[in-house]
């Protein structure tokens, strides 16, 4: 009997979306904490469910009758972690969430069965709080929990880790890596495995979740990322990385340093990472290509610069689009994730945004409606008109909507517009006059779509 059984709740095959993506990637955040736990001498049993199923998670609960399981909560499995609470709780397991949604709305998730919530970094508030259970843990730092009087109790934060290198690499082998493998190969043509050098995120977007990590940087040094890339290489061998850091670039002398140790070790394996285009330049992009680089993911999220100075994002449309250039210079491609529907976004906006992909022109872009996420500026700012759609037990932040603002319908003819518009500018610079046709009519029906939804909205 392990220590502690530690899961996450995720469900490739329940999931209609990734089921057409298939790009699913191995729980990170419970690989780091076991592999920090056994560090320490816990027995560690990881429940890897994305190629599971719920039935099989019971058998394996009623089969090893762990006496702790911890389960990282966020806001997409919030549904599923509640199922995975009322099946532990039938075989008498104390259990224990971390993560970003459960860190959000800890009195929620305490109220439909867990025992004890974990704010931040679980790796060493799981390792003090482990051989204290059935005892008094308000020593312990970064929890929150019902005393036995069953009045809540938030204990003081707990400190961040100071030191990442501290840290042993995630416990891969505790899990199928290869069947992740697999999956991508058969879909993509290519295996792919992640990893990440970094955590936490400065920057103080209005729309984004830092409950985690708060607004902290740390990063480990090259040599360590190195070594951990170096055994990923011996041990599976993927085709792609994807280093899932939040800005990857934040720091160019980092940045330089680490292309310098993959050179030095001759480690050059195609990757794929998230930026922003303030954290872009010809030298880091030189780099990034020299490093193998493939594609680059920019936050783009709107292609209005007033949008994007309500968000506080901080970026520049018109660099925007130089750094789209840029990377498609140097042959690596550029994607831009770009966010409808954010508080106070109009048509003209939206027109803009179309007008920005249009110059940019990158290889992809995805789309997104914006939704308030609780702890975040947004949030606060439009809860009094935050409607839900769905039961709290039975949706995520993503089926809120805010009063006032144009129907989900309406974004989704949008974003058909959007699209279509886009590839017809695409498809008419490029002469190909078979293609122009379907993607007119694609922009035409989005258009008609959002004239007769907004004209809907406006009627109330």
């Amino acid at each position: 009997m392990p220590d502690i059984l530690l899961t996450h709740g995720y469900f490739l095959y329940d999931d209609p979306h990734e089921l057409q993506v298939m790009r699913p990637y191995p729980p990170l955040g419970i690989l780091h904490i076991s592999s920090y736990l056994k560090q320490h001498g816990f027995d560690v049993h990881v429940l890897d469910t994305t190629f599971s199923n719920m039935p099989a998670f019971e058998a394996t609960i009623a089969t090893q009758r762990p006496p702790v399981v911890g389960i990282y909560c966020n806001m997409m499995t919030r549904r599923t972690v509640i199922k995975l609470i009322s099946i532990c709780k039938k075989y008498d397991c104390f259990v224990i969430l971390g993560g970003p949604d459960s860190a959000n709305y800890p009195a929620n998730y305490l109220n439909f069965g867990a025992d004890v919530i974990v704010i931040g970094e679980g790796e060493q508030t799981l390792k003090e709080l482990l051989p204290c259970i059935g005892q008094d843990i308000s020593h312990i730092h970064g929890i929150v929990y019902h005393d036995d009087t069953g009045q809540l109790i938030h204990t003081p934060p707990r400190e961040y880790l100071p030191n990442l290198n501290d840290l042993p690499f995630p416990d891969r082998a505790a899990i199928d890596i290869p069947a992740y493998m697999r999956v991508w190969k058969q879909h993509h043509g290519h295996s792919a495995i992640s990893l990440i050098t970094a955590r936490g995120c400065p920057y103080k977007c209005n729309w984004c979740s830092h409950a985690v990590f708060g607004y902290t940087h740390r990063r480990r040094t090259p040599q360590h990322v190195a070594d951990e890339v170096e055994w990923i290489k011996s041990t599976y061998d993927p085709d792609l990385l994807w280093y899932a850091d939040d800005v990857f670039t934040i720091n160019h002398r980092w940045l330089y340093a680490y292309a310098g140790e993959l050179t030095k070790r001759a480690l050059h394996t195609p990757f794929e990472t998230i930026s922003r285009e303030d954290r872009l330049n010809e030298r880091v992009i030189q780099t990034l290509a020299e490093m193998g680089c493939y594609r680059i993911w920019i936050g783009a999220e709107s292609g209005s610069q007033r949008v994007l100075d309500v968000m506080q994002r901080q970026t520049n449309v018109e660099r925007v689009i130089d750094m789209v250039h840029l990377l498609q210079k140097y042959g690596i491609q550029a994607g831009m994730f770009i966010m409808l529907g954010y508080d106070g976004e109009q048509l003209s906006d939206l027109e803009q945004t179309v007008e920005t992909l249009k110059r940019a022109n990158p290889d992809i872009f995805l789309t997104t409606v914006a939704y308030p996420i609780a702890g975040t500026k947004y949030f606060q700012k439009v809860s009094d008109n935050i409607i839900p759609l769905k039961p709290w037990h039975q949706g995520s932040d993503s089926d809120y909507t805010v009063k006032g603002r144009y129907s989900r319908q309406f974004y989704r003819y949008a974003t058909r517009w959007m699209v279509g518009t886009v590839e017809l500018h695409r498809q008419w610079q490029a002469r190909n006059y078979r293609r122009i046709a379907k993607a007119f009519l694609n922009a035409q029906i989005g258009r008609f779509g959002m004239r007769l939804t907004q004209h809907q909205t406006e009627q109330g």
